[in-house]
């Protein structure tokens, strides 16, 4: 008959009005605890309220503690080793009380060695199964027992020792560490145990992982005296760090004559010479001997190597504190000058042997000037262009086009990339006299095209006057070699006098394109930047500045700062004599005006889109005004612009966006909201069609007095109080 064995005794309880097992810890009837029950203690030895209130794994996250430990593990298969003391580390971690052991590895052991008890809860061993190591089992100079495996903890870290103090534990003093019976005996036979014959070590994996892959790089030149023409010969010349080697490798000049070959010197350490010339073959061992009887004995020898070296041959290599600019090395019996090196090299040399010098040595006689390439005159056949590329090579190709500003200035939306100028000809003819042209320049290829204004009663047809291309500045040779010079952008201006084919042009306007692209691109036109125009009026008006004042003054009797723009015209050709051209002026005009504000009428921009609407029989009306209704969270009858703009994008509304702009402005608030359904009603052609346009205002044009002044004026009124405090200063 065997002891009574209890199995973990299992409860009945209910949860929630059902009959299920419980836990462990509940007691029985009038809280006595049940045959074979223990209760785990739920004190602590710290008073309620110390300490930090947050959890475990927040208060104790990544904090260890490390005991040094050893087991004995018995060998019972071997005479040489009864048992084995193996050393390990346990870590305990205090957020989630897990124990590691670790092993630390041992070169040459033949164990498996890491790893031992993985990290997990280890349960304590029986009969307390039921129960885990905690911190309280730990302490130093005791016994702990994982599976049945005893460990003597002998030390542990300071970390540990202030952390157990803390918590109240009385540490035990550390245990000696014992020696490992086995390996104390082969380290005995190791230090007992010379080398059979006097060898050296020589090391040079350090060098070679400290500096692998660390070039020095010199420039050389080697002055060859058989040679047939006594030309020096360019070498580049390698010196490796990691094993103190040189190569070297010839640079070929093109058409030399000389067989190209890879390396001029292959890679290896160059020997210094010695005085006496080169050394005989086997005259420089790695290793030298000894014969210990001589011929004492018969004929035999007894050899053993010479760890004093004695009588052996010492030959120097050239090492990186040899090679500097203007060195001569011998290679081989070649005299060779370093004569430069690379930024990497000098930065070498700089850092290691603190030298700054590294001034270059001339060794490239200078190349010859090249012969300046003339080309024959142009015969007349073709386009210059084309002419000249018959004289670039044997294949003939078609001259290049600039296809990037073809690409830039290419018409694109609303950018035409085209300037337009208003001109008549200068001439005496009373019929030629009133004669219109329009004059316009492509920036994409530089060319020029001509029309002329159809007038009634003229007797003159009106129309394409001169044909596109590019156009020739009079005065030029025909028949020359060097290129001609054509028109560009900066030659058209207004007030420009132009010659084409001819023709004697007076640019007398432009249109506001032409005007704002070169005030846009001031840089590229001087007659348009308004900086160099102030300097040049300045320069002229500055000794006159009371004076200029006063006219400016008498100019407005009224005192409203303001001018038209015809005495202001006036007033800027006296002051300047006539230095000024018309461009200048009605940049400085554009640039101090100010502008009327032309509205446009509300009902012709919702006509136009009705127009277009129609057309494209377009009438989806209740539901666009549902999805914008819909939109509107507030129920405020307003959104954004750029809400509403989405919403019609979304329904493919066939208006360009151009014309919707203008339309949802028109329809805003103060606070830059759209009024969605006055838009709508105002886009619903079936219900509120408009019944036909409405006028345009326009700036008022006087057409007999074109050659007075430009078709186009920015501004009419001019500020010109501004002008003057920019060119004198403000007046106290």
């Amino acid at each position: 008959i065997g002891k009574e064995k209890f199995h973990k005794p299992q409860y009945w309880g209910f949860c929630n009005n059902v009959a299920m097992l419980v836990g462990e810890d509940k007691p029985g009837i009038g809280g006595e605890l049940l045959p074979g029950q223990k209760l785990k203690p739920k004190y602590s030895v710290f008073p309620e309220g110390m300490g930090s209130d947050a959890p475990s794994w927040v208060a104790f996250d990544k904090q260890v503690l490390s005991f040094d430990a050893y087991f004995e593990e018995e060998v019972p298969d071997k005479n040489q080793e009864l048992y084995r003391i193996r050393y390990c580390k346990i870590y305990f971690y205090l957020e989630d009380d897990t124990i590691q052991v670790l092993e630390p590895r041992v070169k040459n052991s033949g164990i498996n060695q890491g790893t031992i008890v993985r990290r997990h809860r280890i349960p304590l061993p029986p009969p307390h199964e039921d129960q885990f190591y905690t911190i309280d089992h730990f302490n130093i100079n005791i016994e702990v027992i994982f599976y049945a495996r005893r460990y003597k903890i002998i030390d542990c870290d300071q970390f540990t020792k202030n952390f157990l103090r803390k918590m109240g534990f009385r540490l035990n003093p550390p245990a000696d560490r014992p020696d490992d019976p086995y390996t104390k005996e082969r380290q005995k036979i190791l230090d007992s145990m010379n080398p059979l014959r006097p060898y050296e070590r020589i090391d040079t994996l350090k060098q070679f992982l400290e500096h692998d892959g660390h070039v020095l790089r010199f420039f050389c030149v080697w002055d060859d005296p058989e040679s047939m023409f006594h030309d020096p010969r360019e070498l580049v010349l390698h010196y490796y760090l990691a094993d103190d080697t040189i190569d070297m490798k010839e640079i070929l000049p093109v058409n030399s004559g000389r067989d190209a070959v890879p390396l001029f010197l292959r890679r290896d350490k160059l020997p210094k010479y010695a005085p006496t010339g080169l050394y005989q073959p086997g005259t420089i061992t790695n290793h030298t001997v000894l014969n210990v009887f001589g011929n004492l004995v018969g004929n035999k020898g007894r050899y053993i190597l010479d760890n004093r070296k004695t009588g052996a041959v010492h030959q120097e290599f050239y090492r990186d504190s040899d090679l500097k600019i203007g060195a001569v090395i011998n290679v081989w019996g070649r005299k060779i000058i370093l004569c430069d090196c690379d930024e990497y090299t000098k930065e070498y040399y700089r850092t290691k042997y603190g030298i700054e010098d590294f001034t270059p040595i001339p060794y490239k006689a200078p190349p010859p000037p090249r012969p300046e390439k003339t080309f024959p005159p142009y015969n007349g056949f073709g386009s210059e262009e084309d002419s000249l590329c018959s004289c670039m090579g044997l294949l003939l190709k078609p001259p290049k086009k600039d296809f990037k500003k073809l690409m830039e200035k290419d018409r694109y939306g609303l950018e035409s990339n085209i300037l337009r100028f208003l001109a008549k000809l200068i001439t005496d003819s009373p019929i030629d006299k009133d004669r219109k042209f329009l004059i316009c320049y492509f920036l994409s290829d530089d060319t020029i095209s001509v029309f002329e204004y159809t007038q009634r009663n003229t007797g003159i047809l009106g129309g394409k006057f001169l044909e596109r291309g590019r156009i020739k500045k009079p005065g030029q040779e025909l028949l020359k070699s060097e290129p001609s010079e054509y028109f560009k952008a900066q030659d058209l201006f207004v007030g420009a006098e132009v010659c084409f084919h001819g023709h004697n042009f007076l640019l007398v306007g432009a249109d506001e394109y032409t005007f704002n692209y070169m005030e846009k691109h001031a840089n590229e036109f001087p007659m348009a930047d308004v900086g160099v125009i102030l300097k040049k009026l300045k320069d002229i008006a500055e000794p006159r500045s009371r004076e200029i004042r006063q006219v400016f003054a008498a100019a407005d009797p009224e005192h409203t700062k303001l001018i038209e723009y015809d005495p202001f015209r006036n007033l800027i050709v006296s002051i300047t004599g006539g230095a000024f051209s018309e461009h200048e002026i009605i940049t400085l005009g554009h640039y101090y005006g100010v502008r009327d504000e032309y509205e446009i009428d509300l009902h012709y921009l919702l006509a136009v889109a009705q127009e277009k609407l129609k057309k494209k029989n377009f009438d989806n009306f209740e539901q666009l005004s549902a999805v914008l209704t819909y939109n509107d969270r507030e129920k405020c009858g307003v959104l954004p612009h750029e809400t509403c703009r989405t919403v019609c994008k979304s329904f493919k509304l066939p208006l360009a966006d151009d014309d919707l702009q203008p339309l949802l402005t028109m329809f805003e608030d103060d606070h830059k909201q759209v009024d969605y359904k006055k838009f709508v009603d105002g886009l619903n052609w079936r219900e509120n069609q408009i019944p036909a346009f409405q006028t345009i205002k326009v700036l008022p044009k006087n057409e007999d007095e074109w050659g007075e002044q430009p078709p186009y004026l920015p501004v009419k009124k001019i500020k010109y109080l501004p002008l003057l405090d920019d060119l004198f200063g403000k007046e106290e």
